[in-house]
Formats: structure tokens, C-alpha cells, sequence
């Protein structure tokens, strides 16, 4: 049976009860790699960074702070979350990018590669519109929970079956600012 939103506390977490997955300084570290990753395979071309809202925003910050080239932003949103802990099988777009993709270098960044669902929807609405290429970044994959086959160009980290918040990550809606990627204890969120 599902979880209703009745059993969710209305106060957050205390960070206290949390424990630090990954620290702010190997998220640096790793966001400054895959920007000069990203520099070194795209030198001599302007990218179109495309971040999933709202968890990416914070990555695709950072990330474009490492790129050394012309970049712009734009954004997609979606909704793939039934409640606030486990998705419901079917993804619906909620904001649309504003300019073309067409005959752009697009790097479609993404928080988590988590079912496989959202990044799937999104890379068919990205490739429709005939960028010149496509690549996908994602500070973090969680492939134990994979059921669509997806891979990301360029990977932060690869973490277990836990449910983490923080840098953009949240827990409805709570924690996204944190430093750290921390695990919710799994009393409070019954998930992985």
C-alpha cells in the first residue's frame, strides 16, 4: 500500500539525524573534474547546459562555473513523484525549455539518475528537436533502482539504494540548500 501524505512529518529532520554521504569539498572537487571534462571534449563550441528543475540547479551552477566556454541555461521541468518518496511510474513536463535546441550542443543536467524514467522522457523530448549533439551530466546515479536503461556522460558519483537530500536534492522540499549530500534515515522518508 502506498504512504500517505498523513504519515510525512510537517517539521523537517533535524540534520543532525542525517549522515553525510558525500562532503561539500568531494562534490567540488569532482563538479570542478567533469567541467574540465566537459571543456576539454567541447573546446571551440558554445554549450546549451538544460537543467531538470529544481533539483539541478544548484549542480548546473557549479558545473557551468567549471566549464571554460560559452554557455547558456534553460530549463525543463517535470513531475514524476506520486508523493514525496516514490515515483509514480508516469512523467509529465511542467515547463518546457524557452529556446530552440535545434543544431545546439545541449548538455542535459540532472541531480540523479535514479528510475531511469525522467531522464528517458527528457533525453526523447531533447533529441526530437535535433540538437547538433547530445550528452547527459548527472551528479549522481543510483542504479539499483534503475528500470529504464540510461546512462550519463558525465557522472559525479555513483551511490547505493538510500535516500539522500542536499545540493539541490530535497525531501519534499526541505534541505536543498545543504552543503553535503546527506542520507534521510529511512524512518522518516520508509524509502531507498
Amino acid at each position: 500500500m502506498g504512504t500517505t501524505m498523513s504519515q510525512f512529518p510537517t517539521v523537517p529532520v533535524p540534520v543532525s539525524r542525517m549522515k553525510v554521504l558525500i562532503t561539500r569539498d568531494q562534490i567540488a572537487r569532482r563538479v570542478a573534474e567533469m567541467g574540465r571534462e566537459i571543456t576539454h571534449d567541447f573546446e571551440g563550441h558554445s554549450l546549451l547546459l538544460v537543467g531538470v528543475l529544481k533539483g539541478a540547479t544548484i549542480f548546473l551552477a557549479e558545473l557551468a562555473r567549471s566549464i571554460e566556454l560559452d554557455a547558456t541555461f534553460d530549463f525543463f521541468g517535470v513531475s514524476s513523484y506520486a508523493d514525496r518518496t516514490h515515483p509514480s511510474g508516469e512523467v509529465r513536463l511542467t515547463k518546457d525549455v524557452d529556446m530552440s535546441l535545434e543544431d545546439k550542443t545541449v548538455i542535459l543536467v540532472e541531480d540523479i539518475l535514479d528510475t531511469g524514467l525522467t531522464m528517458n522522457y527528457l533525453k526523447n523530448i531533447v533529441l526530437q528537436h535535433k540538437p547538433r549533439s547530445f550528452k547527459i551530466a548527472s551528479l549522481l546515479d543510483k542504479p539499483s533502482r534503475r528500470i529504464q536503461p540510461i546512462d550519463a556522460d558525465y557522472l559525479g558519483f555513483t551511490i547505493p539504494n538510500e535516500f539522500v537530500v542536499g545540493y539541490g536534492l530535497d525531501y519534499a522540499e526541505h534541505y536543498r540548500n545543504l552543503p553535503d549530500i546527506c542520507i534521510l534515515p529511512p524512518d522518516v522518508c520508509g524509502a531507498g
